[in-house]
């Protein structure tokens, strides 16, 4: 008999059945040794849109709002309904007797297994593959550690609720506002909030109203001291006077400390997107997706986790990762290698921190494309920078008076470069030399050798690159939760790259600037989506807490009836008291109202590639780009537009015969077909007929 090992990727298939030996190919899979490997290609199945349960929903109306299915449909997805038909028949395979459930370790992963296997209508027992990494030793070790598929029940109810949350949300909200205000304008449980953060940055940096200050400077014995910040001028300039005809400085208080700085933790998904963003410009996505195909090469462990940590069986093999890591990139090597900073098993959820693998020592590093490289790069410094040595470091803190002013500076000696060193060797950062101040003594009075005034502006706020952004999806609310909460903030890990993506798709945000320095700045469509969109849809603190009774779920901890219960209690409350915002509709981008439907009488607004009506039931538009008036050799223009749709008729002059190339007047007129397709009649001026 068989084990049908189901994959996530073909990649995946191909490293899994190269160590199980099932190498002999087949249309759609891999079989040998006992196996048979196939793979998924993604979502197979996916939940039915709303017209699956009744056909009426095929129209967008208010009126039919809320749709909440009772019962859940699901759909084979139209382009992969040729593997979809592969894996139906070797589930039911007589001569497959269990299977094997490999899709990536996560929520998204059980979910995308478990919807194929019950839309195929199969009733095999399975297990589940649980791994970190793709090398084969793991592979190996996960396959003779199956563990038995009902192990991970609720993962895939929280996998279920979050995707039947998202839809009910969607469908729902976009429907509702988009009939409301005449322009598609989509909704999403996690997208809306995170998009409502960027409004209200951006608002606040419209609203900042920079204040000046100053600071008096003075420079003695080759170093500068500086005053505390006067709001005037005046008071600073009669300081500054003050100080230059007194003509000496004298020592108030020195302070030596020395300070210790740890080394950073592992990366988890999160902190390396941020952070592949500041350093080198990479998008959220763009750092999922080389992280990824690292994975897939088997040189860096699973990348979608929110852990920093590793477990306690993972001490004595650092030392080893380490020397290759080193190795690898011909890089020094830490002296003695602290596994206790990166070991804590309690903070490890489903996957430890990011690593890079065992492989990494044999692998042509040079062949790789220069994103995975950096990447690579920023996994290894980060290792090898989390287990070395504290950076130590004396600063000096100084206060000394002039005139009855208090003036200070701070200086810094580096004692130990320690982690900085190794991090240092991999990545381009930054930094600022260290500033040293000379040997002072209190009481010691020192002559002034210049002194100036300094102006400068209080700050806004600043624009969210990608990097701040995550950061502030990361920590949404999170004061609102216990402090061993497993997940807070908005999204997770695995789905916070892919909403910032969503949202610059759908025309949401925009990235702005050059390099690697691009912000995120709402668009008019977006501020305008926000404006009209009630609190409840666009709290963090809500979206975060629902992600917080998603891990509950996960857990055994929290019903999933009662998680998609409150969602639904939510949307109801919604579609039945949501009052249209008045005066909104003149913020909607393309919402030009030019007159009433001809067909329906609802009203005409002006978008990108024409004139459309609102009703989504009417099919009546005058396209800008019109087949018609090209014919008479005319375009057709805002102001004809308007005066068709009110008139049902304009004059036009010098239009142009395509036959005889004669040019004649005419009037145009406008009357509409049984569904609101607009229909054209030319009436000659001489009374001839239409053509």
């Amino acid at each position: 008999m068989l084990k049908l090992v189901v994959c996530e990727k073909p990649s995946v298939a191909q490293s899994i059945s190269k160590v199980l030996g099932a190498t002999k190919r087949g249309d759609g899979f891999l079989e040998g040794g006992g196996y048979i490997i196939s793979w998924c290609i993604g979502h197979l199945v996916e939940l039915a849109q709303p017209e699956s349960y009744e056909e009426r929903y095929a129209k967008w109306r208010k009126e039919d709002l809320p749709i909440l299915p009772h019962s859940w449909k699901y759909q084979v997805t139209a382009a992969t309904k040729k593997q979809f038909s592969i894996l139906k028949k070797l589930m039911l395979h007589p001569d497959v007797e269990s299977l094997v459930c490999a899709t990536d370790a996560g929520r998204e992963g059980e979910l995308i297994f478990r919807l194929v296997y019950h839309q195929c209508g199969c009733k095999k027992p399975f297990e589940r593959l649980w791994i970190s990494s793709m090398e084969d030793t793991a592979i190996r070790e996960g396959f003779a550690n199956l563990k038995p598929g009902t192990e991970y029940d609720t993962l895939y109810e929280a996998a279920l609720c979050r995707e039947r949350a998202d839809w009910i949300v969607g469908i729902n909200a976009t429907r509702l506002f988009s009939c409301l205000y005449g322009v598609t304008l989509n909704v999403g449980r996690v997208m809306t909030p995170t998009l409502g953060m960027v409004v209200l940055r951006e608002a606040a940096i419209s609203a900042f109203m920079p204040e000046p200050f100053y600071t008096v400077q003075l420079t003695v014995n080759n170093f500068t001291v500086s005053s505390e910040r006067f709001k005037e001028k005046m008071d600073a300039e009669l300081c500054r006077k003050a100080c230059q005809e007194a003509g000496t400085v004298t020592v108030c208080k020195v302070e030596r400390r020395e300070k210790s700085e740890k080394p950073p933790a592992l990366y988890d998904l999160t902190t390396l997107q941020r952070e592949a963003n500041r350093l080198f410009g990479f998008t959220a996505q763009q750092t999922l997706d080389y992280t990824q195909s690292l994975y897939e090469k088997k040189l860096v462990t699973y990348p979608r986790t929110d852990s920093r940590y590793l477990t306690e069986d993972m001490a004595a093999s650092l030392p080893g990762l380490t020397e290759n890591s080193a190795f690898a990139f011909d890089v020094q090597r830490p002296a003695v290698v602290h596994a206790s900073a990166v070991i804590n098993g309690k903070k490890v959820t489903d996957h430890h921190a990011l690593l890079p693998t065992a492989s990494i020592a044999k692998a042509d590093l040079m062949a790789l494309p220069a994103g995975e490289q950096s990447v690579l790069r920023m996994i290894v410094a980060r290792l090898l920078a989390a287990v070395s040595e504290p950076h130590r470091y004396a600063e000096t803190a100084v206060e000394l008076s002039c005139a009855g002013t208090v003036f200070s500076a701070k200086g810094k000696e580096i004692l130990d470069d320690g982690w900085k060193t190794m991090e240092r060797q991999l990545l381009p950062k930054e930094e600022k030399a260290a500033k040293m101040l000379p040997p002072l003594a209190e009481g010691e009075a020192l002559p002034l050798q210049k002194t100036e005034i300094k102006e400068g502006k209080t700050s806004p706020p600043k624009h969210f690159t990608e990097d701040l952004l995550l950061q502030a999806m990361e920590a949404a609310s999170a004061d609102d939760f216990p402090e061993d909460a497993e997940r807070k903030g908005i999204g997770t890990p695995a789905t916070r790259a892919a909403i910032i993506e969503k949202l610059v798709l759908k025309g949401f945000l925009e990235r702005k600037g050059s390099g690697k320095a691009k912000t995120l700045i709402p668009t008019e469509k977006g501020k305008a989506l926000i404006t009209v969109t009630p609190e409840q849809l666009q709290s963090p603190a809500m979206t975060a807490d629902w992600e917080e009774k998603l891990s509950e779920v996960e857990h055994g901890e929290y019903a999933p009836e009662t998680f998609i219960d409150e969602i639904s209690g939510m949307i109801m409350e919604l579609v039945n008291n949501y009052e249209i915002v008045k005066g909104a509709k003149v913020l909607m981008p393309g919402t030009t109202v030019i007159g009433t439907c001809p067909h329906c009488g609802a009203e005409v607004i002006e978008r990108q590639k024409g004139w459309f009506c609102s009703n989504r039931e009417c099919r009546f538009i005058l396209w800008k780009d019109n087949a018609y008036f090209k014919k008479i050799g005319k375009r057709l223009t805002a102001q004809m537009a308007e005066r068709l749709v009110r008139d049902g008729r304009i004059r036009v002059k010098d239009c142009k015969s395509q036959k005889t190339g004669k040019t004649y007047n005419a009037s145009v007129l406008l009357s509409t077909e049984a569904d609101g397709r607009p229909k054209f009649q030319l009436e000659f001026e001489s009374g001839g007929g239409g053509k």
